[in-house]
């Protein structure tokens, strides 16, 4: 019963690598994208809340 468990764990531990290895290349990909190819300055200025309600204000009308 114990492999059972091992098997599971093993699972979901392959599950949350991959969630991390996504939210890294997201977050990589979002700074790449902000200051390489855009117009923006800092790269980590993408992954400030402040950036993402003004972005969100723009699309919204707010």
């Amino acid at each position: 019963m114990n492999t059972g468990w091992r098997y599971v764990l093993k699972q979901c531990l392959l599950v949350l690598l991959v969630a991390v290895l996504c939210v890294l290349f997201l977050a990589i990909g979002l700074m790449l994208g902000y200051s390489v190819f855009g117009d923006g300055k800092n790269p980590f200025s993408i992954l400030s809340t402040e950036k993402w309600v003004s972005i969100i204000n723009k699309f919204t009308g707010k």
